[in-house]
């Protein structure tokens, strides 16, 4: 009997763990839904208890299912249930201002990714005044930790194991975005060594991206600030001057957080 009360949380908390990676997988997808091989491939599950899972939450109204492609996206409750708290995120609002200026005064695109468990998440956007712009995601877009500019920087500012074991759960995933496991653990190395992440080719080829970490007041790695241009934009003398006035943003938005810890 002690024997089976050990083993139901860690089952429950497996089931959990199963049901939210598919969640993730899904977000990724967006509106245009993830087929179930998609599913099977990226969370290492086998299809009967991927099917089990995308069947009890569509049941639940958090997962829908695409009648003429057969593909599964998130439900429409998700976002009713994101009512409940409307609040505006500490690091949106300290980085709202800085944003902006940052993007008129490079002319490039300037993005905003929050790390969010296992992956990165796009939560804003500025478009500059260059006119070739680089809109290579968009705000909603989620990617794993280890794919784009910002998911290295993100990656680059955490302990070595920790940066090596968040790698090797996203390998699965990375087939999908040009990326292996070893290329991403080659950029983070390059990453610390240089003191920002320089990624070339973007995800859009022929661009480049420059980003910087921003901390937590808790000192942990919580998001990055990302200028994506295209190559001819980005030269070596132009990298270095991108960086420093990345860095001094991220400086900043973080004094920002520090002066309020008890809202992050």
């Amino acid at each position: 009997m002690a024997g089976r009360v050990r083993q139901e949380p860690r089952q429950g908390a497996q089931a959990i763990r199963r049901a939210m990676n598919v969640l993730r997988i899904l977000a990724a997808g967006r509106e245009e839904g993830v087929p179930l091989v998609e599913v099977v491939q990226s969370t290492g599950l086998t299809r009967p208890t991927a099917h089990r899972i995308l069947h009890v939450l569509m049941e639940e109204g958090i997962v829908e299912k695409s009648e003429n492609s057969g593909r599964y996206a998130i439900g429409r409750q998700v976002p009713e249930l994101a009512l409940a708290r409307q609040s505006r995120s500490p690091l949106l609002a300290a980085a709202e201002l800085w944003l902006t200026k940052v993007s008129q005064q490079v002319g490039d695109t300037l993005f905003l990714t929050v790390r969010t468990g296992l992956d990165t998440l796009c939560v804003a956007r500025r478009i500059g005044t260059y006119p070739i712009q680089v809109l290579s995601i968009e705000v909603g877009a989620r990617r794993p930790l280890g794919v784009s500019s910002a998911g290295i920087a993100i990656l680059a500012a955490l302990p070595s194991h920790e940066a090596r074991r968040i790698v090797a759960n996203n390998q699965v995933r990375f087939a999908g975005y040009r990326t292996t496991a070893a290329g991403a653990l080659d950029q983070i190395a390059a990453t610390r060594r240089r003191g920002y992440c320089l990624h070339q080719p973007g995800l859009i080829l022929g661009t480049k991206a420059i980003s910087t970490t921003i901390k937590a007041p808790d000192g942990q790695p919580a998001a990055a600030i990302t200028i994506a241009a295209v190559r001819s934009r980005l030269g070596p003398r132009r990298e270095d001057e991108i960086a420093e006035v990345l860095k001094r943003a991220s400086t900043t938005i973080e004094q920002t957080l520090r002066q309020r810890p008890s809202q992050t």
